[in-house]
């Protein structure tokens, strides 16, 4: 797949054309299976594609084309779910909301399970607590922070990022700020768009 792309398609599918071991680190925040749309929000976003069900047997494909590190976030449920990873990472959002908001502590950290590849190498080891402010998702409803990310990228050795469900681009500002090259895919050709108009415009947030 051409790099320093988004490609604009179904990842279950695309990624079966990736030979085995082809990209350094993949970086994904794959739909959970929460259905999620925002009840906050005067202007709501449109359901996220497939967001039914958490993609368990699509990890099989990302551990089999990623040579150095994994990333996957998740909420706290979906831990039982997923193989066990090497450390989880909680990002802590500086905010809380959504859940149940009469029987449920109010949500403030996301998981981030870390599974280390054979040929994975730190850059600079760093805790598994990540303090970020969230965004608004004024992008896409689970927009990431580009400080997150870059966070998640600077840790590990590794030039090819890939992201499977790019969203609104994040991971892609992040690799740019970086000087690191990407393969994205994002089914929808909406967010397709707001991605790489964000990439035309060099990055909306801040440089670090």
């Amino acid at each position: 797949m051409e790099i320093n792309k988004i490609h604009c398609g179904n990842c279950f599918e695309l990624i079966k054309e990736m030979p085995n071991k082809s990209v350094d680190i993949t970086i994904t925040d794959p739909p959970y299976g929460i259905n999620f749309i925002s009840n906050y929000r005067k202007v709501k976003h449109k359901a996220i594609e497939n967001d039914n069900e958490f993609p368990l047997e699509f990890l099989d494909e990302i551990f089999r084309v990623t040579r150095k590190a994994v990333y996957v976030f998740c909420r706290w449920d979906n831990l039982k779910e997923l193989p066990k990873p090497k450390s989880v990472i909680a990002w802590v959002k500086n905010n809380w909301s959504m859940g149940d908001l009469e029987y449920e502590h109010g949500r403030q950290w996301e998981a981030i399970c870390f599974y280390p590849m054979e040929e994975h190498e730190f850059e600079k080891r760093i805790p598994d607590v990540i303090q970020c402010d969230r965004t608004g998702n004024n992008l896409h409803p689970t927009q990431k922070p580009v400080e997150l990310i870059r966070e998640l990228i600077k840790a590990n050795k590794g030039n090819l990022i890939f992201d499977p469900f790019v969203g609104s681009g994040t991971t892609m500002i992040a690799c740019k700020q970086l000087g690191r090259d990407f393969i994205g895919i994002e089914i929808d050709e909406q967010y397709v768009n707001v991605a790489n108009n964000r990439l035309k415009q060099g990055a909306i947030e801040k440089w670090f």
